[in-house]
Protein backbone atom coordinates (compact mmCIF):
# COMPACT_ATOMS: atom_id res chain seq x y z
CA UNK A 1 0.00 0.00 0.00
CA UNK A 2 0.94 3.17 -0.74
CA UNK A 3 -0.54 6.75 0.76
CA UNK A 4 -0.26 9.58 -2.08
CA UNK A 5 -0.32 13.05 -0.74
CA UNK A 6 -1.25 15.92 -3.00
CA UNK A 7 -0.96 19.63 -2.34
CA UNK A 8 -2.93 21.61 -5.17
CA UNK A 9 -4.24 24.49 -5.97
CA UNK A 10 -8.24 24.69 -4.42
CA UNK A 11 -10.22 25.69 -7.45
CA UNK A 12 -8.83 22.01 -8.62
CA UNK A 13 -10.38 19.96 -6.09
CA UNK A 14 -13.90 18.98 -7.91
CA UNK A 15 -12.27 17.90 -11.02
CA UNK A 16 -9.82 16.07 -9.55
CA UNK A 17 -12.16 14.69 -7.53
CA UNK A 18 -14.61 13.75 -9.87
CA UNK A 19 -11.97 12.05 -12.52
CA UNK A 20 -10.94 9.55 -8.94
CA UNK A 21 -14.68 8.97 -8.42
CA UNK A 22 -15.06 7.82 -11.86
CA UNK A 23 -12.18 5.33 -11.55
CA UNK A 24 -13.98 3.73 -8.33
CA UNK A 25 -11.44 6.09 -5.24
CA UNK A 26 -14.08 7.30 -2.76
CA UNK A 27 -11.53 7.35 0.20
CA UNK A 28 -10.01 10.88 0.62
CA UNK A 29 -8.58 13.53 3.17
CA UNK A 30 -8.89 16.78 2.69
CA UNK A 31 -7.35 19.42 4.80
CA UNK A 32 -6.83 23.06 4.31
CA UNK A 33 -3.35 24.19 4.16
CA UNK A 34 -1.58 26.99 3.61
CA UNK A 35 2.28 27.24 1.73
CA UNK A 36 4.39 28.86 -0.25
CA UNK A 37 7.21 27.39 -2.50
CA UNK A 38 8.41 29.11 -5.64
CA UNK A 39 5.43 31.07 -6.19
CA UNK A 40 6.96 33.03 -3.04
CA UNK A 41 3.55 34.78 -2.17
CA UNK A 42 1.42 37.01 -3.25
CA UNK A 43 1.26 41.21 -3.40
CA UNK A 44 -2.05 43.14 -3.30
CA UNK A 45 -3.09 46.56 -2.70
CA UNK A 46 -5.98 47.94 -0.33
CA UNK A 47 -7.10 51.66 0.39
CA UNK A 48 -3.50 51.99 -1.40
CA UNK A 49 -1.93 50.29 0.88
CA UNK A 50 0.50 47.33 -0.48
CA UNK A 51 0.69 44.02 1.34
CA UNK A 52 2.38 41.00 1.03
CA UNK A 53 0.69 37.72 1.52
CA UNK A 54 3.65 35.22 2.00
CA UNK A 55 1.70 32.11 2.77
CA UNK A 56 -1.04 30.92 -0.23
CA UNK A 57 -3.84 28.69 0.35
CA UNK A 58 -3.93 25.18 -1.10
CA UNK A 59 -5.78 21.56 -0.23
CA UNK A 60 -3.58 18.76 0.84
CA UNK A 61 -5.41 15.59 -0.32
CA UNK A 62 -4.32 12.30 1.07
CA UNK A 63 -5.38 8.50 -0.17
CA UNK A 64 -3.92 5.27 1.15
CA UNK A 65 -4.02 2.94 -2.36
CA UNK A 66 -2.88 -0.47 -3.78
CA UNK A 67 0.79 -0.54 -5.27
CA UNK A 68 -0.72 -1.60 -8.21
CA UNK A 69 -2.93 1.57 -8.89
CA UNK A 70 -0.17 4.13 -7.82
CA UNK A 71 0.90 5.30 -11.08
CA UNK A 72 -2.76 5.57 -12.61
CA UNK A 73 -4.13 7.90 -9.30
CA UNK A 74 -0.45 10.00 -9.46
CA UNK A 75 -1.46 10.72 -13.63
CA UNK A 76 -5.23 11.22 -12.79
CA UNK A 77 -3.93 13.78 -9.90
CA UNK A 78 -1.59 15.50 -12.50
CA UNK A 79 -3.99 15.59 -15.52
CA UNK A 80 -6.61 16.99 -13.07
CA UNK A 81 -4.32 19.81 -11.48
CA UNK A 82 -1.68 20.86 -13.89
CA UNK A 83 -2.11 24.30 -15.03
CA UNK A 84 1.11 24.50 -16.14
CA UNK A 85 1.87 27.86 -13.36
CA UNK A 86 4.11 27.55 -10.76
CA UNK A 87 2.34 26.51 -7.62
CA UNK A 88 0.59 23.82 -9.43
CA UNK A 89 1.58 21.71 -6.14
CA UNK A 90 3.23 18.58 -5.22
CA UNK A 91 2.57 14.74 -5.04
CA UNK A 92 4.55 12.71 -2.34
CA UNK A 93 4.18 8.85 -1.98
CA UNK A 94 4.93 7.13 1.05
CA UNK A 95 4.78 3.58 2.16
CA UNK A 96 2.47 2.22 4.19
CA UNK A 97 2.68 -0.59 6.72
CA UNK A 98 -0.14 -1.41 7.83
CA UNK A 99 -4.01 0.26 7.67
CA UNK A 100 -6.36 -1.29 10.35
CA UNK A 101 -9.88 -0.15 10.80
CA UNK A 102 -10.77 0.35 14.22
CA UNK A 103 -14.10 -0.32 14.25
CA UNK A 104 -14.11 -3.85 12.91
CA UNK A 105 -10.21 -4.94 13.06
CA UNK A 106 -9.87 -5.36 9.42
CA UNK A 107 -6.32 -5.21 8.56
CA UNK A 108 -4.33 -4.15 4.90
CA UNK A 109 -6.43 -3.15 1.14
CA UNK A 110 -9.89 -4.37 3.40
CA UNK A 111 -9.51 -1.66 6.09
CA UNK A 112 -8.85 0.67 3.36
CA UNK A 113 -12.20 0.05 0.96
Amino acid sequence: MKKIEAIIRPEKFQKLRNNLSAIGIGGLTVTEVAGTGKQKGQTGVYRSTEFHIQLLPKLKVEMVVEDSRLDEIIDIVIESCKTGNIGDGKIFVYPIEETIRIRTGERGMQAVL
